[in-house]
C-alpha cells in the first residue's frame, strides 16, 4: 500500500506531502519518518506517516493535516 509522509507545522497549518509508492510505500514512509525525526529541530514541525490508496483518501481520513497552504519544499 502506498505511504504518504506529511510534513505539518502545527503554528500555521502548512503543509508538505511526499508519496511513497508500491506495496511496501507504507514502510518506506515510516522509515522516513524516523529518520526525519531525528533531524528535526523546529518543534512546530509534525512528521507522520499516514497509509492509504491516494493522497485524497489520506486528505479526508486525516483533514486535520491539510487545512494550511501546501508548500511545495520544507
Amino acid at each position: 500500500m502506498p505511504g504518504f509522509l506529511i510534513e505539518y507545522n502545527r503554528r500555521t497549518g502548512d503543509w508538505h506531502a511526499e508519496e511513497f509508492p508500491g506495496p511496501d510505500g507504507h514502510r518506506a514512509a515510516l522509515e522516513e519518518r524516523l529518520r526525519r525525526e531525528q533531524d528535526r529541530t523546529n518543534p512546530d514541525i509534525e512528521i507522520a506517516s499516514l497509509n492509504g490508496d491516494s493522497l485524497d483518501t489520506v486528505k479526508k481520513t486525516h483533514s486535520r493535516y491539510f487545512e494550511g497552504a501546501e508548500l511545495h519544499a520544507v
